[in-house]
């Protein structure tokens, strides 16, 4: 029986449960085969915080484009040594991305749309896809209030360009929520956030936001796009 068969059943269970227990009860489902790709935002880390205190057994992975602010680095650093546990670390391809640069130049990604988007999937969707491979869930840390093209997703969603279950355990928390949250349990963050910068990538794609703007408008913001790298594609 394939994964998505019973996605529907799936669903429905997780919702009547909080996140750690979501977390826990997929985890027991499906043993060895549960990943949490963490970019070490808020809401990753909170998560992060859900799977540590309770010792669950769920491989914690980031994805290190070669172009991340030294504040994350150390946030890398700080999370391990709080929670004393190993986040696996991926890097892209070298050879990739020798090839990439020297197609579009070292920020070429400002030139088009197009070659940002070759860069995302040499940096990071080519290095989730090899993360995600031989596993059933995928835990990511999104929201459903960060964007308007994150707000029809669902808890419980199958990502055909992964082939894998992919579940959001904080889709429905409140920005408020989530930072009484990190307040309460003390979690780690990244000091970006208390200078602006609500959504954060790689340091050349990422600015801080003014008061009203929507929060993920400091990624690409050259560019008029749905603000996505290609890992949440819908």
């Amino acid at each position: 029986m394939s994964l998505k068969t019973n996605l529907h059943k799936l669903s429905e269970k997780v919702e009547k449960l909080s996140p750690a227990e979501a977390l826990g009860f997929l985890s027991d489902l499906f043993p060895g085969k549960v990943v949490f790709s963490t970019s070490l935002g808020q809401e990753d880390q909170v998560i992060t915080q859900l799977i540590a205190d309770n010792n669950l057994p769920i491989h914690i992975f980031s994805l290190d484009t070669g172009r991340l602010f030294p504040e994350t680095l150390d946030l890398i650093e700080r999370t391990e040594s709080k929670y004393k546990m190993r986040i696996k670390i991926l890097y892209p391809e070298r050879q990739s991305v020798e090839n990439l640069v020297d197609k579009i130049g070292i920020n070429g990604f400002y030139d088009s749309v197009e070659n940002r988007k070759s860069c995302c999937y040499v940096r990071k969707v080519e290095p989730l896809k090899r993360a995600l491979a031989g596993n059933s869930i995928w835990v990511t840390g999104l929201r459903a209030e960060q964007s308007a093209n994150r707000s029809s997703m669902r808890k419980i969603e199958w990502d055909e360009g992964n082939n894998i279950i992919k579940f959001n355990p904080l889709l429905d928390w409140s920005y408020d929520q989530m930072i009484a949250y990190i307040k309460e349990n003390k979690i780690p963050y990244n000091p970006l956030h208390d200078r602006g910068f609500v959504s954060i990538g790689c340091a050349p794609c990422t600015r801080a936001i003014s008061t009203g703007e929507d929060a993920r408008a400091g990624r690409w913001w050259w560019e008029e796009s749905k603000k996505e790298c290609g890992l949440h594609a819908r």
